[in-house]
């Protein structure tokens, strides 16, 4: 359930900055698009920026954060989220 709040949060966070930009929802498809796209890219600043800061380069600092699979790749699917529970791993 704290996914989803936090998700809602974040959507809500969004709108606003749609209405700042003055940008109406639906936003126009490319305009959304690029939006998501900065969104994914977004997510994945902080881990790599970290695995630069302990010493690795770019590229090996873009695999340990598994910023490819989490970009390019599929959607996670339920036995992930049950395999990762089971474990009590991280879901990323």
């Amino acid at each position: 359930m704290k996914l989803y709040l936090v998700s809602l949060g974040a959507g809500i966070l969004v709108g606003v900055v749609y209405s700042l930009l003055d940008v109406r929802s639906p936003a126009p498809p490319v305009v959304a698009l690029i939006g998501l796209l900065g969104i994914l890219i977004g997510e994945q600043l902080l881990p790599v920026a970290k695995h630069i800061i302990s010493g690795h380069g770019l590229a090996t600092a873009i695999d340990h954060a598994n910023c490819r699979r989490h970009v390019m790749g599929a959607l996670p699917s339920n036995s992930d989220d049950r395999a990762c529970d089971v474990e009590g791993g991280d879901r990323r």
